[in-house]
């Protein structure tokens, strides 16, 4: 690969969750030798609104064929399988995953994923391949994220390459211009729920959707899945997944995702998941036990960013009584798949950085 031109225009990224990091990675390997994080939140902290900390987290898409979040996913699938094979204390790793269905949820017919052939070993398991409670099965190999790891990882490669951290809780995202020196040429703002209060921003389109873990000593053999089960809440979007964190972080059972502000846990909720998790996942604990063989480290809980209409991902030029014609990219509200689609969003934040800059450089400060 040719190396990068340098550009020493200073850019802030406000937000220190997976995309923030992620970008300023991106931005450094791009050639930007200016780049500064101020995040509220860094990954050593504990907050429910600060999202990343409490992801799963897995590759497994909800994009469809042909769409933009395709592309991200797909992005993010090449840089993270590179870490996978590279650089194992990242704590990215390649897992099996088995997702079991019920025909009453949906037909093995019905089912049309686009990245089958992105993943590894991908193959449909029959009824008779498959316990007795469920109908057929999809099993590929895909990959797994620790965010107890990765996140570190991601600010300790951001320092590597010289970007700068500043803790930091903004009211308005014109303190973002004023805040460090010298002034940025732009600013990228990655701050996740935060940006429905930020001054300047307040997108009423973003709510949050609390999801659910509970993390586990207990070691599991592969990721695993399922369709559904009668006992299942559609009112706390209810679903089941067991996604192992291999290098000490125990196993993650969730999970849920319904419109909540609450930092409690729902026991009775965790409850219900932890059943499906042994039901499910062979080996969780030893056969013919219960959930009381569950060794829990933790009950979690943490908020999604969920935007109604869809993931911001744009430039935009906002006019200021302080400090005139603000440049902006925005870069919020992935939802539960912050972590892979990351380096496609971030890709798209860097050339929407450059096109900004060399707008300006032309004389032609515009609005996209």
């Amino acid at each position: 690969m040719a190396p990068q031109a340098t550009n020493s225009a200073p850019i802030v990224v406000i937000g220190a969750g997976v995309i923030g990091l992620t970008t300023a990675l991106s931005l450094c390997r791009a050639g930007y030798t200016n780049v500064k994080v101020i995040a509220k939140h860094m990954p050593a902290d504990f907050e429910t609104e600060y999202t990343s900390k409490w992801a799963g987290a897995d590759w497994v898409p909800f994009s469809s064929r042909g769409t933009r979040e395709m592309r991200w996913d797909l992005e993010s699938w090449n840089e993270l399988s590179k870490l996978a094979r590279t650089t194992p204390g990242a704590g990215v790793h390649f897992q099996g995953k088995t997702k079991y269905y019920r025909n009453k949820d949906l037909q093995a017919t019905e089912l049309d994923l686009w990245f089958k052939d992105v993943v590894h070993d991908y193959k449909l398991l029959a009824k008779n391949e498959v316990p007795a409670w469920a109908d057929w099965a999809t099993f590929y190999r895909t990959l797994t994220i620790d965010p107890s790891i990765y996140l570190h990882w991601l600010q300790s490669t951001c320092i590597e390459l010289g970007v700068q951290f500043k803790r930091a809780s903004l009211a308005h995202i014109r303190e973002a211009f004023s805040m460090v020196s010298p002034e940025p040429a732009l600013v990228v703002n990655c701050t996740s729920l935060q940006a429905s209060k930020l001054g300047g921003v307040e997108d009423k389109w973003l709510k949050p959707m609390l999801g659910q873990l509970v993390i586990v000593e207990n070691d599991v053999d592969g990721i695993y899945g399922l369709s559904g089960d009668d006992d299942m809440d559609a009112s706390l979007g209810e679903c089941c997944y067991v996604i192992p964190r291999p290098g000490g972080g125990g196993t993650a059972i969730g999970g849920c995702s319904y419109a909540s502000s609450s930092k409690d846990p729902d026991m009775r909720l965790a409850e219900r998941m932890m059943k499906r998790a042994v039901s499910i996942a062979p080996g969780l604990v030893p056969k013919g036990a219960g959930i009381e063989a569950l060794r829990v480290i933790r009950h979690q809980v943490g908020w999604r960013p969920h935007r109604e209409n869809g993931p911001r991902v744009e430039q935009e030029t906002i006019s200021d009584h302080q400090f005139g014609q603000l440049h902006v990219v925005h870069a919020y509200g992935l939802g539960g798949f912050g972590f892979q689609s990351s380096y496609g969003v971030a890709a798209e934040v860097v050339d929407l950085v450059g096109s900004c800059l060399s707008a300006r450089e032309d004389g032609s400060s515009r609005q996209i």
